[in-house]
């Protein structure tokens, strides 16, 4: 089994707080400049895929996508 490895995301546009359990185990970050970065563990590359489809099936603008290393 492998373990999670921690990604962060921004989008260009704001998500409401409403989404959180939708995007779960993602946390939903809104910055003072209107973007929003969702941060989490995600356990494979099918995962992240799910993931970035939700995205896209939302018509979110993605702006970055970062592996996050441990300390």
């Amino acid at each position: 089994m492998h373990a999670s490895i921690i990604y962060q995301i921004t989008i260009q546009e704001k998500l409401d707080s409403q989404w959180s359990e939708w995007f779960m185990p993602l946390v939903i970050h809104n910055d003072t400049d209107g973007t929003t970065r969702l941060c989490g563990p995600i356990r494979d590359q099918a995962e992240l895929h799910g993931l970035l489809a939700k995205l896209r099936d939302l018509n979110l603008t993605l702006m970055t996508v970062d592996r996050i290393e441990p300390p």
